[in-house]
């Protein structure tokens, strides 16, 4: 049977998780960890899939249902993907994925299914405001590096220490701004205020931003009521809330969504 036929009278079936198997682990800075997955999975796997994103399954809790995640396909070639894991809570206060990520072995199984489509900037524009955190720098760095290069904009990236830069292929008229915030969450202004300082620019703007909650609503702000961009010229999301498990961060996007329009 095929996972992803669309059965009469409903939406397409999701494709079924598939079984994955690590590779290989590494520090790429202090807070980011890089897990390289292969396995029977990579078969079922489209080409070019950086920038989509894995729905991971981070084992069982309590006997229930796994806690399951979304991470962006930092890089993928026939026989194997980079998926990149923020280290917000080491140290005793690390989520399920974390905790994973900071104990994966060589060897270790797990199931991803997916993946998602990548939020791609489009080719064409006259300047980019690209904003993010560091749970954003997968797919900020996926978008940039595929960036034609002639391509001019700004891209403003939120870090928790100067060890934590990264070096990323871009058009060189695309400015990169580093902005270090030691406690993630806790400046919601942060990566707004350095959006506006760099202006927004004459002509057609795009403008993509994803970060902790409270900073996604005032980017949003900015670049939607500010900037006046619409749904076409816009992507913004939040990818985790300050203070909040993945169900209490679910349910404020929810909560937002209506209050947003």
């Amino acid at each position: 049977m095929n996972d992803t036929k669309k059965p009469a009278g409903g939406p397409p079936r999701r494709p079924a998780p598939q079984p994955f198997t690590v590779l290989a682990k590494a520090r790429v800075t202090p807070n980011m960890i890089r897990v390289t997955l292969g396995g029977e999975g990579m078969a079922t796997l489209r080409p070019q899939a950086e920038g989509g994103y894995f729905k991971m399954r981070f084992g069982d809790e309590g006997g229930g249902k796994p806690p399951v995640r979304s991470y962006t396909i930092r890089r993928q070639d026939a026989a194997s993907v980079d998926v990149d894991f923020v280290v917000h809570g080491e140290g005793g206060h690390a989520g399920p994925a974390v905790e994973w990520a900071l104990a994966a072995e060589a060897g270790q199984p797990i199931m991803a299914g997916g993946p998602g489509p990548a939020k791609t900037l489009p080719e064409g524009m006259d300047r980019y405001l690209i904003a993010g955190d560091m749970t954003a720098l997968p797919a900020i760095s996926v978008n940039l590096e595929r960036l034609p290069a002639d391509a001019k904009g700004v891209a403003v990236i939120e870090i928790q220490s100067e060890d934590d830069r990264q070096d990323i292929a871009h058009p060189d008229g695309v400015e990169l701004v580093w902005l270090v915030n030691a406690q993630p969450g806790t400046q919601s202004d942060l990566l707004a205020n350095a959006l506006r300082k760099a202006g927004r620019g004459e002509g057609e703007v795009y403008g993509w931003a994803a970060a902790e909650f409270g900073s996604m609503q005032a980017l949003r702000a900015y670049l939607r009521d500010e900037c006046g961009l619409d749904r076409d010229h816009l992507y913004v999301s939040s990818y985790w809330k300050y203070g909040e498990d993945d169900d209490g961060h679910r349910q404020a996007k929810q909560a937002d969504g209506v209050l947003a329009g």
